[in-house]
């Protein structure tokens, strides 16, 4: 997931394509991530951030050193100083909230409690909505929580939940942000989104009724009189909101870089969360076992992440590896690499291959406008395969890593990267997201 905000690039810069062979460093550190922790856990366990960081340097020395080009790493360096402050701040000031559910985490209120999340999502974006609700998520469910908990958090309130603004998830900005109006995804995929969500909802019920049935008859009937609802850090709700706010920034504004790096509203989201760490109280850390641990986690993985997948983003906006034009192909293809790329820039570079068939141009806000309305389909087409693909695997969109590594925190049972896919993204997602794409993607 890249942050909200990104900065324009200069249209007089046009890099050079990269080899194809220079992909694989992205492939690489995709592999580690999925297989190290099978078979090399603890190598990677301590050595993850050389690895990243490596791979991420050897794509830099190719750029730097070799091509003497510079802008791409400047652009990445920017993007993830980006993506780190938005995850960064919401992550320290949902620290500093702790919020207790009351009552018994039965199959029904865990289905609500999802259902709640994903409209949040809308609000607050699928990284604010994951960082306020994943350790009330966990807490409520502590005797009998599962990785079918965690993983089904992803896929709604991490992912699909955030489909109808631009605030909730990170393609959907980029594209309000070129001139797609503020309602217009509202207006065409609200009943792909209830579709979507809908049918999530329904088969986590199912599978949660079943985990609630293996559970010992002590917890399944229990009241947990001693629970009771409340809600401590209610300052923080400022800081949050100030991020939210830094998103709406005049887009001036929002094109301010210091140093080619630090966007002011990155700037803003920084404050917040520096202000948030120093004025929450310590009671309310403790008692969500706040660390930084998760945090450092996806900082050094995604620097690895957004340096490697430079020239894949480069050979992909080119136009070159783009040979589709029906809007389910585009559903599917933005899907696929939005699994695994970060699926802002995969949703931006779809946008702008499919405009460019019809003579127009990504960069123009009117082009923008247009091609919402003669070419609905393929906008809805990109704009959902974008959001609800992100739920593929662990590194399609931001919040899925930060969520997983403060489960991991809390001693939850979660699934790796291949057993995510394999036993929940493949057989479950995948299916769903078909049949929503069949219905609703013409």
């Amino acid at each position: 997931m890249n942050l909200l905000l990104v900065a324009v690039e200069s249209s007089a810069h046009v890099p050079a394509l990269p080899p194809y062979w220079m992909i694989l460093p992205f492939v690489a550190l995709l592999l580690c991530i999925a297989l190290m922790p099978l078979f090399a856990a603890h190598f990677w366990e301590h050595h993850y951030p050389k690895v990243a960081v490596g791979l991420g340097l050897i794509t830099s020395a190719w750029y730097g050193v070799l091509q003497h080009d510079w802008h791409p790493l400047q652009h990445a360096a920017h993007e993830y100083v980006s993506f780190m402050a938005l995850v960064g701040s919401l992550f320290v000031i949902s620290g500093g909230i702790n919020i207790r559910v009351k009552g018994e985490a039965t199959p029904l209120r865990n289905t609500a409690f999802l259902a709640i999340g994903a409209v949040l999502a809308n609000f607050i974006g699928t990284t604010g909505a994951s960082m306020l609700l994943i350790r009330p998520w966990i807490r409520m469910n502590k005797y009998r929580i599962t990785g079918l908990h965690v993983v089904f958090f992803i896929f709604i309130v991490s992912n699909c939940g955030g489909a109808l603004t631009p605030i909730g998830d990170p393609p959907l900005f980029l594209g309000f942000l070129r001139g797609v109006p503020f309602w217009w995804v509202l207006e065409h995929v609200w009943l792909a989104w209830a579709a979507c969500v809908a049918l999530l909802l329904a088969v986590f019920y199912i599978l949660d009724v079943k985990n609630f049935h293996r559970a010992p008859a002590p917890v399944r009937e229990s009241e947990t009189a001693d629970e009771r609802f409340y809600f401590r850090g209610l300052s923080n709700l400022g800081f949050l909101g100030l991020v939210l706010a830094a998103v709406f920034l005049p887009k001036s504004v929002q094109e301010m870089v210091i140093g080619g790096v630090f966007s002011v509203p990155a700037l803003v989201m920084i404050a917040a969360g520096v202000g948030s760490y120093f004025t929450s109280k310590p009671d309310v850390h403790e008692a969500n076992d706040f660390n930084f641990g998760p945090v450092k986690e996806v900082g050094y993985l995604f620097i690895g992440i957004f340096l490697t997948m430079i020239p894949a983003l480069q050979i992909l906006q080119s136009g070159e590896a783009v040979k589709i034009t029906s809007p389910l192909a585009y559903y599917f293809a933005t899907g696929a690499l939005s699994a695994f790329l970060d699926n802002a820039p995969t949703y931006l570079s779809f946008l702008a291959a499919a405009m460019g068939t019809a003579d127009l141009s990504v960069d123009s806000a009117a082009d923008v406008l247009s091609f919402s309305g003669s070419h609905a389909a393929h906008l809805i087409a990109i704009s959902l395969g974008a959001v609800f693909f992100g739920a593929g695997s662990y590194i399609g969109n931001g919040p899925n890593f930060m969520v997983k590594a403060i489960a991991d925190k809390a001693k939850v049972h979660t699934p790796d990267f291949l057993r995510y896919m394999w036993l929940f993204s493949i057989p479950i997602l995948l299916p769903i997201l078909i049949i929503v794409g069949w219905i609703f993607v013409s």
